[in-house]
């Protein structure tokens, strides 16, 4: 059995069950196993869980075509669609994303891509690893936020902004104005404008550091 199938089924496993809920056991029950066979791979769940997450960041497809023609910010946004597209497919596994610096060898690539791409547009190596940073933070926090376990539904949505509109208005009058906004926009809508801001701010810091000398940036 090789070890990709192992982190294949785990990854499964989580995506039905979740996280916490996964033993070796239930893997190795999963794979027709036993867990000494697990154990031959993996030193314990904790190694495991690291490969999970890569096999999941490997999931995260922009073909280079994809890219040709567009500018950095068109290029970023397509990357952190497609990010976000995968972390949307497995909920259960967001947690694995937020809890460590992924350095397999998916993750290692789309960093390696990103970080060129903003080189490769005249960043500095210092805002190219920033943006980098900031980009990924943001689309796993949203992710997290938005589509991790225990997340509000559409229901939910619903008694929050009755709840809102319960509150005094003479007290909360932004509040109670702005109910049905904050309960109702589109969660792919709301990522986009979060995501948008972003980037605004990597252009302006692009175009401040590309009047200081010695510096060229923000093309």
């Amino acid at each position: 059995m090789d070890a990709g199938r192992i982190i294949d089924t785990a990854l499964k496993l989580i995506d039905e069950v979740g996280i916490q809920a996964l033993t070796l056991r239930m893997l190795a029950d999963a794979l027709n196993s036993g867990t000494a066979t697990l154990y031959r791979h993996f030193k314990g769940k904790d190694e495991l869980l690291a490969l999970v997450a890569d096999r999941v960041l490997g999931e995260v497809s922009v073909r280079p075509e994809e890219l040709e023609g567009l500018s950095w910010r068109e290029a970023a946004t397509v990357s952190a669609e497609a990010f976000y597209g995968t972390l949307r497919r497995h909920p259960h596994a967001l947690p694995l994303l937020a809890a460590q610096v992924p350095v397999g060898p998916n993750g290692l690539r789309g960093r390696e891509r990103l970080i060129t791409l903003f080189l490769s547009h005249g960043f500095s190596v210092g805002l190219a690893a920033r943006a980098f940073t900031a980009i990924g933070h943001y689309v796993i926090g949203f992710a997290i936020q938005q589509h991790g376990p225990g997340t509000p539904g559409p229901d939910d949505h619903v008694h929050l902004r009755n709840y809102y509109n319960s509150l005094d208005p003479e007290v909360y009058p932004s509040t109670t104005a702005a109910s049905r906004s904050l309960t109702s926009v589109p969660a792919h809508e709301e990522f986009r404008f979060g995501l948008d801001l972003l980037l605004d701010g990597l252009e302006r810091a692009g175009l401040t550091l590309s009047r200081e000398p010695g510096e060229v940036v923000g093309r």
